[in-house]
């Protein structure tokens, strides 16, 4: 027996990915171990002086409900914990005053505390029978083990899923603008690869804005960076609320930006479906500004927006063109600059 026990905790071990499949595994083993009919992992929270089953096994008539959550100054646990007396066949007598054990008919009780590797107390580990049941030595070490088996496999879980949220956050930060909170150049390409995929899938062209501050330079000149970058924060702010999801929205750098959709399949005049992109973004851009003790009026950006066909030209390509228009309509408006007030 003692074999096959340490055979079938060390392919758990190796085979099994979630602390969830690891303790069930350990649940079964330490019952047919202890010869007890109810085995359970709880979690212990002091500050809100909870006890919760987080999972359970019931192979004969006692059951342990999992998903319970009970005042932990009620439970035997804790009544074991502070009284070191991790194991009575004698319950009822040791413990007349615990409501729960009277209800479930807990006649012998076994339980260790299960505290991580780094000291912390996370719950307890436990085995309960309805009849009297002799503790074996054998069966008092193989609790032990599997506490702490269940501690080293709860932190570990624990660090993996640290380190997936700071990747993720690293991940999301190299591909965010810092100052707007939008897509960077970096996000900007790698999403654009997959709408023109997506286009040329759906055999649908694609409408490319490129935006481009006029007089970026000027206002921060004039009133300085800060100035300067609260501008550009609320242009971001203009066009996040004036985009659909599906649009790709992103900072190229400096004063550029862009905003890249589906061009829609409909019957309307391409030139009069891109002039009516043009001057939707313009209305959003021009405008009011405050800017803490700065209000000035912007009249407008320079904008070169144009559709393209993904199947015929790719992203680089189609930026270019976009960038050519920009210049076009840089070189054809008036020299109307922002009013400072």
């Amino acid at each position: 027996m003692p074999d096959r026990i340490l055979a079938r905790v060390s392919q758990s071990l190796a085979t099994e990915q979630s602390v969830e499949s690891l303790v069930r595994q350990l649940l079964e083993m330490l019952e047919v171990v202890t010869d007890m009919e109810s085995t359970y992992l709880t979690k212990v929270d002091l500050d809100a002086r909870l006890q919760h089953i987080l999972y359970a096994r019931n192979s004969k008539q006692m059951q342990i409900p999992e998903g319970l959550s009970v005042p932990w100054d009620d439970t035997l646990c804790r009544r074991a914990i502070e009284e070191n007396c991790l194991y009575s066949d004698n319950v009822p007598e040791r413990w007349p005053d615990c409501t729960a054990a009277h209800a479930l008919e807990i006649t012998t009780f076994l339980s260790t505390p299960v505290h991580l590797p780094d000291g912390t107390f996370y719950g307890t580990l436990c085995a309960t029978s309805r009849r009297q049941q002799a503790l074996s030595e054998r069966g008092e070490q193989v609790l032990h083990l599997f506490a702490g088996l269940i501690a080293q496999s709860i932190q570990k879980e624990s660090l993996v899923a640290q380190l997936r949220q700071a990747n993720a956050a690293l991940i999301a930060h190299s591909y965010t603008d810092a100052l707007t909170g939008l897509s960077n150049r970096r996000a900007i390409f790698e999403n654009m690869e997959t709408l023109f995929s997506l286009a040329r899938h759906l055999k649908q062209k694609v409408t490319v804005a490129f935006i481009d501050l006029d007089d970026f330079k000027l206002i921060n000149d004039r009133f300085g960076h800060e100035v300067g970058d609260q501008f550009l924060i609320q242009i971001g702010q203009r066009l996040s609320l004036n985009s659909s999801e599906n649009d790709i929205l992103g900072r190229l750098g400096g004063d550029e930006f862009l905003v890249v959709s589906l061009s829609p399949d409909d019957e309307m005049d391409q030139c009069e479906r891109l002039h009516n992109v043009k001057d939707r973004l313009q209305q959003h851009i021009r405008g009011d500004y405050y800017l803490g003790s700065i209000q000035l009026y912007y009249p407008g950006a320079s904008l070169g927006v144009v559709e393209v066909d993904p199947r015929e030209i790719d992203v680089n390509c189609a930026l270019h063109i976009a960038d050519s228009a920009m210049y076009q309509d840089k070189k054809r408006k008036d020299k109307t600059t922002f009013v400072a007030h």
